[in-house]
């Protein structure tokens, strides 16, 4: 290459990474979930002007009204963005005026537990339509990694665009931890691009929007990071849930044992048994990783193990609700259980593949008579599940209570004194400091 071709290529970069780092310019973000709008707020508090996209004309309808649906953007913090100019719209022409783009949509499994690419390849579909000159196009769906060689860059290539010269390309996985109490852009931010230079310039982007941010040397890298992440925490989940089975086999308090190791200041960090593992980050992400081992012919015996320890455990905490019933003379069938919580974590409204959804219709369909206290997630999902919403004014006196999500906002001691006993099974009492006798945990 000539020393003159050389330097226009490090001036073009250079005024890309100047104009992403220094001078106004304005986001645009496909996907306004627990992730996209979360993003758009952080720009326009940033100072970046942010036009949010998104497929869902009510839910487009609600936020232009300044009713937000993400626990972690308050109607406030959504009305102050709206007031300073933040565009939301159904409208994906007001994306061909943006200079940068984020995808933030899902990224679920199939049926048989295979990556939903549709959702990223309807977004790049979006993409190859309104990308134009100098644009910077970011995935941060979780994926597997390739993914952003393989579906967004054919994308900005499609429209002639040519990456490091007309569009910048790369991946930053969300790290949004919903109900966590950190706002997103506190949380660093990682970012690889497809090459050095799309790199260099994702990088200037994000350090308008994060207070930090880690550069990888690719997209790819990016992708399993995120994998590795949660695939980190699903696989010590499922050792605490056996060493939880174990315990109980052993006549061993594992609440305890968990306490007592964590005094250790180095080599063990805290892990907590519970009925299951939910949400769309921890059941899924690691499946993303396990499909892309098997295409590349690799096996990975710990992810596959974790996943059948952590899918089990609906079904043994509902054979423990049986066995606690059974030892106080009562069957399952016709007996009224209280289910406390339906969330897939505490103090969040989402249930998406919540576990606790599962351990209860597991219960109702061996005949228990299933009623739900949780004021967080609701009445109306509550039934949409086909459970009895009560308040906590309302519980009655059923002959099992079951905590499956520990909400700040429910009662912990009225919930024992109205019901005959109590299955803690995220260790809550014990957490909060509560004596009950007729309390038993997992």
């Amino acid at each position: 290459m000539l020393a003159r071709e050389v330097h226009a290529i490090t001036a073009h970069v250079d005024a890309a990474v100047d104009r992403f780092s220094t001078k106004p310019w304005t986001a645009g973000v496909i996907g306004l979930g627990y992730v996209g709008l979360p993003l758009v707020v952080a720009a326009m508090e940033a100072g970046v002007a942010a036009v949010g996209f998104d497929i869902d004309h009510d839910r487009v309808a609600g936020l232009a009204s300044g009713t937000s649906h993400v626990d972690d953007v308050s109607d406030e913090e959504l009305r102050a963005a709206l007031d300073a100019g933040l565009v939301v719209t159904s409208d994906e022409s007001a994306l061909s005026e943006v200079d940068a783009i984020f995808v933030c949509v899902p990224s679920p499994l199939g049926v048989n537990r295979q990556p939903d690419m549709s959702y990223i390849e309807a977004a790049a579909a979006t993409i190859s339509r309104v990308a134009h000159p100098g644009v910077l196009v970011s995935l941060e769906s979780t994926t597997y990694p390739g993914t952003t060689d393989d579906i967004v860059v054919p994308a900005v290539e499609q429209v002639g665009l040519k990456v490091d010269q007309d569009a910048f390309v790369a991946f930053s996985p969300e790290r949004v931890n919903p109900g966590g109490g950190i706002p997103s852009a506190r949380i660093p931010k990682v970012v690889g691009g497809v090459s050095e230079i799309s790199g260099r310039v994702a990088a200037a982007a994000y350090g308008r929007l994060f207070a930090s941010v880690h550069p990888v040397t690719h997209a790819r890298t990016a992708e399993m990071t995120k994998l590795l992440e949660n695939t980190y925490r699903a696989v010590n989940i499922a050792l605490v849930n056996e060493m939880a089975q174990l315990a109980h086999q052993l006549d061993i308090d594992i609440w305890e044992v968990i306490e007592a190791a964590d005094t250790k200041p180095f080599g063990f960090q805290a892990f907590y048994p519970g009925p299951g593992v939910g949400g769309h980050c921890i059941p899924l992400d690691p499946q993303f990783l396990a499909w892309r081992a098997r295409q590349a012919k690799f096996a990975t015996r710990f992810i596959d193990t974790a996943e059948q320890i952590n899918t089990a455990m609906p079904r043994y905490t509902a054979d423990r609700v049986a066995d606690l019933l059974n030892d106080h003379g009562l069957p399952l069938y016709g007996t009224a259980i209280l289910g406390v919580g339906i969330a897939y974590k505490p103090n969040v409204a989402d249930d998406r593949e919540s576990a606790s959804i599962e351990v209860l219709k597991l219960l109702q369909r061996r005949g228990a008579e299933i009623s739900v206290v949780d004021p967080v997630v609701g009445t109306d999902r509550i039934e949409h599940w086909g459970f009895t919403a009560v308040s906590e004014d309302s519980i009655g006196s059923p002959a099992l209570a079951i905590v499956l999500t520990d909400h700040d906002a429910i009662d912990l001691s009225r919930v024992a004194d109205s019901a005959a006993v109590v299955f803690d099974t995220r260790g809550a009492y014990r957490r909060r400091g509560l004596s009950h006798t007729n309390v038993v945990t997992l």
